[in-house]
């Protein structure tokens, strides 16, 4: 494994087979990175207590743009594996790191300055493990340019919302600290929404356990069914 360098604010040649999410966009809209909190390097984080869980290192400070949607719309995450690199020739997040991939929402005041730490985060997609297809939701982002679409949910009040993608690479998640959790926040600003109410949310940390059986786990043996980590997708009414 190559070691991770920063030198002035800029990032030196990252981390073999570790990966970033980056841009993002919304129907023919591409925001590139306007309103994501980039990571400092593409390197995990490993700790399901550490503050770092919500928007990664650094990730508590906004930035100055807001991605504008309205509810109801699509909406994509993108990631991989070196900053600016958007070739589809290159894996979006490689080495073998298997794992689901995760997406959250979390109203807030103002997504500029808004601590995910502190948000109550509802989750509003995810793609675990599909047996019969032996696909992991990692791989779903390799075969789709390193992007994962969703649905802005249609029924949540106008406002502020981060979005906190994430992939979680479980392969060496056989031991206890051993799953690397990838993830970035986007600064959203959603309008036209429903009636509806915010969703019920957890907090990150807080709702993942070392020992959740969807972070402890083998891959590399007969786990049966695989448990996503965290909470539920929010109730289809939302949408």
């Amino acid at each position: 494994m190559k070691s991770v360098l920063v030198a002035a604010g800029v990032l030196a040649p990252l981390a073999a087979a570790h990966s970033i999410f980056q841009q993002a966009g919304s129907g023919s809209i591409d925001f590139g990175t306007s309103c994501t909190r980039m990571p400092p390097n593409n390197s995990p984080v490993t700790g399901v207590n550490s503050a770092d869980l919500a928007c990664n290192v650094g990730g508590s400070r906004g930035v100055d743009g807001l991605c504008e949607v309205n509810a109801g719309d699509s909406f994509f995450v993108e990631m991989h594996a070196q900053p600016n690199d958007r070739s589809c020739a290159n894996e979006a997040i490689g080495g073998n790191h298997f794992g689901p991939v995760i997406v959250y929402m979390a109203k807030v005041d103002d997504a500029k300055t808004a601590d995910g730490a502190s948000a109550s985060w509802f989750k509003v997609d995810e793609f675990g493990y599909d047996a019969g297809s032996k696909t992991w939701g990692t791989d779903t982002l390799n075969q789709n340019c390193g992007k994962r679409t969703f649905k802005i949910p249609s029924k949540i009040p106008a406002g502020d919302y981060l979005v906190r993608a994430e992939a979680i690479a479980l392969h060496a998640a056989g031991s206890s600290g051993g799953a690397q959790f990838y993830m970035s926040c986007y600064q959203v600003r959603v309008a036209n929404s429903g009636d509806g109410q915010v969703p019920a949310g957890v907090r990150l940390p807080g709702a993942y356990s070392a020992s959740d059986p969807g972070i402890l786990i083998n891959i590399y043996g007969d786990f049966g069914t695989y448990q996503i980590p965290g909470p539920a997708v929010i109730d289809q009414s939302y949408f």
